[in-house]
């Protein structure tokens, strides 16, 4: 049985993106990379909600692979292979390596979960919040930059109500604070 994870930047003040819906967070520098590249490798299948794969299309790009930096090479490299479930009702088709879900997501990621073994990881705020209230999370991961935005997509979507017991903190670079937690109390 899978683990299901939902990981994400988040500012101090809890929101993933600022007010007009732009990623405003600072971009993880070479060391802070790699702990996403690493998490990348690890997933059987990463869960995507529209808005989080439309920004996320970018590593999508052969030239990715080939330019800029090693960190940014490898983590294109892990986004390609890394198989892709997109949920969205407005997207009419999906990139390489993804396969576009418009039906009933909580029985699919519920089957998903059952079947593979692995970690599953979920982006986007409002998909997490669906599979939260379906009790299929298994582990929260907030990376948590010492920056406010001061409104925008929260991390948590409002009215989610959760008990969540603590798994553990680590500091890490750029001076952003990893927070681990799973349901429960």
């Amino acid at each position: 049985m899978a683990r299901i994870i939902y990981s994400m930047l988040t500012s101090l003040d809890g929101y993933i993106a600022g007010p007009d819906g732009a990623i405003a967070l600072p971009v993880p520098e070479e060391a802070l990379h790699w702990q996403f590249n690493d998490m990348m490798k690890r997933t059987a299948i990463a869960l995507c909600g529209r808005r989080m794969y439309e920004t996320m299309r970018f590593w999508d790009s052969p030239e990715r692979e080939t330019g800029v930096t090693a960190v940014e090479r490898d983590f294109a490299h892990a986004w390609r292979e890394t198989p892709k479930i997109v949920f969205s009702t407005t997207l009419r088709e999906v990139g390489p390596n993804a396969r576009l879900v418009t039906g009933d997501v909580v029985k699919m990621v519920a089957d998903l979960k059952a079947d593979i073994s692995g970690e599953i990881t979920v982006a986007g705020a409002n998909l997490a919040a669906h599979l939260a209230r379906s009790g299929l999370i298994d582990e929260y991961r907030l990376y948590v930059h010492p920056v406010l935005l001061g409104g925008g997509t929260p991390y948590f979507q409002s009215g989610l109500a959760l008990t969540l017991k603590p798994l553990g903190t680590e500091s890490l670079t750029q001076g952003v604070t990893l927070l681990r937690y799973a349901p429960g109390g």
